[in-house]
């Protein structure tokens, strides 16, 4: 079931209803059902990976709370080898298996090990690891094991951030489904404004510019330079948009119950280093990532070539999270380096920017750095949008040997290759106008503070005004969030 679907809107109306009409102690069971019929209109079957790896970690949990030393370890293995079992048969199977036969094929050797003809689950890296961060935390001792069945299934199964995040910890979220939240008009508003917000994100902004997108990497031998810049800058705010508009709408629709989940992004692109980037950007899965691999590696209290290490090679296995394609291991490699060159370099960075005097100026400063951590990001995103190695390759050598001469041309002859005509470009550079006026108005105040404080009559014009705008840039593709396919 899509967010921006007819069939959301009215499931989402039945639920809500409902949650508020049934006595509190009946509420848990209504949502764990919702919960169940919100994820089996994808693929029914598959809800019953789901319930193997509810009972698991149900289980693995009691048990590493109740045993001591070695045991309590092996419980925990139990449950992580139960979950990322699923990922690997699923998500990655196939991809390590394709590999195998092709470097078998090199050596005149037939694989013998069959493909399999499965579906990926749709969410399935989000709630696997979401299930995992329970066992873990209840190993470390710092959340004890939850003893209800049905509220635990319903911390994996919740249905706002099932499919795709944001990634809670059990801390955060399993003690407000013992919580009874009262109708609270106020909250209710405001969470239907956020989810609002979000699909305006989604069917304004990300849609709009995905028919730009997909002209250029679709068929990329069609197109070069300028053609290419252009695409990767607006794929750079369509997966923003796409992503961070799901999350909007999650935390929205969780909001008009009650229930507070994590903020997942924090205005990316304003970020001035790779590392605020990170901090910035699906904020859930990067401090996963920085709790349960990291950390455990070692994090930075090691020798420093371990340190560097460490940081790559979590970033190398966040690419594999996204997806069983090499473009995504590139693009996870390409930011570990770019987080440990800038590591590396920092001192020498300073030492530039000194002599330079540019330091004097700290708003042009600031501008340099915005544009080149911007920049550094959207050639990472050529890799994680094109279809293969060879097609990034292929545009990231056009953008860099053709994009000048395209300029030039323009500006002498006032007529391009384009990728769209006017009547589409137009409208998705507004889009991007719009959104980033947001942003740079919420770097001062919360715009959802900021219409709570104004009189009801100006309230009411900004609504008919958004309602106006979501109207003229809205499009009707109900097209699937990029991030469910992960």
């Amino acid at each position: 079931m899509l967010f921006n679907s007819y069939h959301f809107l009215y499931f989402f109306i039945v639920v809500t209803t409902l949650y508020f009409l049934l006595p509190h102690r009946f509420r848990w069971f209504m949502l764990l059902v919702a919960s169940c019929y919100f994820y089996m209109t994808f693929v029914p079957i598959y809800i019953l990976i789901l319930f193997f790896t509810i009972v698991v970690d149900y289980f693995a949990g009691i048990y590493i709370e109740k045993s001591q030393g070695r045991t309590r370890k092996w419980f925990l293995v139990a449950s992580l080898v139960a979950n990322i079992g699923v990922l690997a048969i699923f998500k990655y199977f196939n991809f390590v298996n394709e590999n195998i036969t092709l470097l078998m094929g090199n050596m005149g050797v037939k694989n013998p090990i069959p493909y399999l003809s499965i579906l990926l689950p749709i969410g399935l890296s989000f709630h696997t690891f979401q299930a995992m961060s329970y066992t873990i935390e209840v190993y470390r001792g710092n959340y004890k094991a939850e003893r209800h069945f049905g509220i635990y299934a319903l911390y994996v199964m919740f249905y706002p951030q099932l499919v795709a995040g944001p990634i809670e910890r059990p801390q955060n979220i399993l003690y407000q489904f013992y919580e009874k939240y009262e109708f609270d008009y106020q909250r209710i508003a405001d969470g239907l404004k956020l989810m609002a917000w979000g699909l305006f994100k989604k069917i304004a902004i990300a849609d709009r510019l995905s028919y730009i997108v997909n002209v250029a990497y679709d068929e990329p031998h069609k197109y070069h330079g300028l053609n290419f810049v252009i695409a990767t800058i607006f794929f750079a705010f369509q997966i923003f948009c796409d992503f961070s508009g799901y999350t909007d709408i999650a935390l929205g629709a969780a909001r008009v119950m009650g229930f507070k989940l994590m903020k997942n992004f924090n205005r990316p692109y304003h970020s001035k280093s790779i590392s605020e980037f990170w901090s910035r950007w699906h904020i859930s899965l990067s401090t996963w990532f920085r709790d349960y691999l990291y950390i455990t590696l070692g994090g930075n209290r090691v020798s420093i070539p371990r340190w560097y290490f460490n940081l790559f090679f979590v970033f190398l296995v966040s690419g594999l999270w996204h997806g069983a394609n090499w473009t995504y291991i590139v693009w996870g490699a390409l930011n570990g380096f770019y987080l440990v060159f800038a590591i590396i370099s920092q001192k020498f960075r300073n030492r530039v920017a000194e002599a330079s005097g540019i330091t004097k100026f700290p708003k042009l400063y600031n501008w340099i750095q915005f544009l080149t951590t911007f920049a550094l990001i959207c050639i990472s995103w050529v890799f994680f949008r094109a279809r293969t190695i060879a097609d990034a390759i292929y545009i990231l050598k056009s953008m860099f040997a053709d994009t000048w001469t395209d300029v030039v041309n323009l500006i002498h002859t006032h007529h391009a290759h384009s990728l769209a005509p006017g009547t589409k470009m137009i409208p998705a550079v507004l889009v991007i106008i719009i959104l980033e006026m947001v942003h740079l108005f919420q770097k001062r105040r919360s715009m959802l503070q900021f219409v709570n404080s104004k009189p009801k009559y100006v309230r009411w014009g900004i609504y008919y005004a958004f309602v106006l705008l979501l109207l003229i840039f809205g499009t009707a593709s109900h097209s699937q969030f990029i991030y469910f396919q992960f």
